[in-house]
Order: structure tokens, then C-alpha cells, then sequence
């Protein structure tokens, strides 16, 4: 039993390097997977069975426990999609011969549309905003970078002076996999940024190592995501907007905005940092007004 405890600890711990530095994974998104394969581990040792000894119906019950235990549909896919990369991993590595989730189905979670915001409504946060505060230019300019580049608050709270070309109106981002893009950035957002900066120069208290970093708090640390989220959440409420939002509001907001104005979707694509256009397609149902409207004008069978 301890040999093959000691073998399954080797192989995750393969598997852990396998993400870090073949996939190139982030810190956060390693977490979540190997957050996510503990709940596999633990439910195969209550069933007394090791990871290489399983097989399709084991995955499904596994699936059927996070079920029944209450976990949303929308996380058993996340859950199932890494019991796959898990397993995959193991036929692809040679640790097994035959991969077991390969017909692992997850479960249907509906359309998913993300909740976006109207300009008008991104000029009421901000006009929420009370800029003799400290922190009010500061935050402005943070709605201002969410909106027109559709940053994740992860590229946005590790965003670097070094990073910014304001004369071109470009930002360089780290995204997912530490992949980097470039992203236009609108002539208000560097207006926004240049006015923080005013603030920013002032401070006196910078921490050792963070003086790179664009957005600063008070003690001269740079931001967190979390951060981010209340100050947004908060604006929200004092701007009377009803909606539940976060910072990844204003990136869907970001992606709407470009769709509404007629944008390809494979720059949109770009821009966002997303891997596959499939990612990219959720923004489509936006438009299906706009959309039926141009099959109706200049379709072949409805031109007279």
C-alpha cells in the first residue's frame, strides 16, 4: 500500500511540473487544477481505488458525487475538464495504457451569457467616483484601462510602467500561460493613466520591488484582485446600478462594445488573449438583433 501511495505522489507531482512548465500555467490557474484533482484523490480513496486503476464508470460516479454534493453544473465542467488534462497526461506520459475520461461526458449547463455594461452605464460608475479622495483618480483610471483594453484583473494589477507605450496608445500584457500581447489603449485611457500619474509621482512611501508597478494603494504596495473587486462592487452601488458586476464585467463589456461596432472577431480575439475563437464566440449573442437585420437586408432571397 505505501509503494503504491508512493507512486501516485509521483505522479502527481509529475503531472504538477507537467502544468507548470510544459503548459506554462499560471500560479492561480495550477491551484485550481490541482485543487480540482485533490477532489478526484479523495473520492478514489473512499472507493479504494487508485488513480491508475480506474476506469469510465468510476469517472462517472465521481461525476454523479459532485452531483449530489451540490457543485453547480458550470463547476463539474470545470472539475471534469481537468480530470481529462489529468488523464490525458497519464496515457501521454506512459504511466497508463488506456485513458478513462476519454468518454467522460459533463454536464449541460445552459447558455451562459456574461453581464455586460452600456458606455452610458460605465460613465455612471464612474461618475460615482469622488476624485478629491486619494484613491478617485487612481480608480478612474483602473475603469477607464478595464473598459477599453478588456484586461483580466490579474493583467491589470500585475500591469508595469515598463509595459506602458503612451505616446503609441499600446500596453504589453501578461495573459494566460504568461503569454504576451500587445492591446490598444484609447486616448481617454491614457488621459486617465497621465493623471494618476500626478498622484503617483507625489508618493513618497513605495515599497522596495513595487516602484514597476502601475496601479499603487496607499502603503505603496501594488493592488490585488480582490482589491479590485469590492472597490468596483462598491462603485456600483453608489452609482445605482443594479446589475451584478465585477472587474470581468467591464472586460465582456469591453468585447460587447467591439462586436456592437462592427469589430472582427478574430481581433477581438487578439485583444482578449483568448486561445481559441470558441472563447470569443460568447460575445456573438449579443448582436443577433443586428445580425437578423443584416440577413434580412442583403440576403439574396429577401432582396426584391
Amino acid at each position: 500500500m505505501t509503494n503504491k501511495n508512493a507512486s501516485e505522489g509521483n505522479m502527481v507531482r509529475a503531472y504538477q511540473r507537467y502544468l507548470k512548465l510544459e503548459r506554462n500555467f499560471t500560479a492561480n490557474t495550477l491551484d485550481a487544477y490541482m485543487h480540482d484533482l485533490q477532489k478526484l484523490l479523495a473520492f478514489l480513496k473512499e472507493e479504494q481505488l487508485s488513480a491508475m486503476d480506474v476506469r469510465l464508470e468510476h469517472l462517472q460516479h465521481f461525476a454523479a458525487s459532485l452531483h449530489d454534493s451540490g457543485v453547480s453544473p458550470r463547476s463539474q465542467c470545470r472539475i471534469l475538464c481537468g480530470v481529462r488534462s489529468f488523464y490525458r497526461f497519464l496515457l501521454t506520459d506512459g504511466w497508463i495504457e488506456d485513458d478513462p475520461s476519454e468518454l467522460l461526458e459533463s454536464p449541460l449547463t445552459g447558455e451562459h451569457l456574461p453581464e455586460v455594461l452600456s458606455e452610458g452605464e460605465v460613465d455612471q460608475l464612474e461618475g460615482a467616483i469622488d476624485l478629491s479622495k486619494w484613491e478617485g483618480q487612481r480608480n478612474k483610471a483602473i475603469i477607464e484601462v478595464l473598459f477599453s483594453c478588456g484586461l483580466r484583473v490579474s493583467e491589470l494589477v500585475n500591469l508595469k510602467l515598463s509595459n506602458l507605450f503612451m505616446e503609441e496608445e499600446f500596453l504589453r500584457v501578461e495573459g494566460k500561460g504568461r503569454k504576451e500581447r500587445l492591446v490598444p489603449v484609447s486616448g481617454r485611457a491614457v488621459k486617465e493613466i497621465k493623471l494618476w500619474f500626478r498622484d503617483r509621482n507625489l508618493m513618497s512611501n513605495i515599497k522596495p520591488g513595487e516602484e514597476d508597478y502601475v496601479f499603487l494603494n496607499r502603503r505603496g504596495a501594488h493592488l490585488t484582485r480582490t482589491m479590485i473587486l469590492i472597490m468596483i462592487k462598491r462603485l456600483a452601488e453608489d452609482a445605482g446600478i443594479k446589475k451584478t458586476i465585477s472587474p470581468h464585467t467591464l472586460r465582456h463589456s469591453f468585447a460587447t462594445a467591439l462586436l456592437e461596432g462592427g469589430a472582427d472577431l478574430r481581433a477581438i480575439q487578439a485583444m482578449l488573449g483568448h486561445e481559441s475563437i470558441g472563447t470569443t464566440e460568447i460575445y456573438t449573442h449579443i448582436d443577433t438583433h443586428t445580425l437578423r437585420e443584416e440577413i434580412l437586408n442583403h440576403h439574396p432571397r429577401n432582396m426584391k
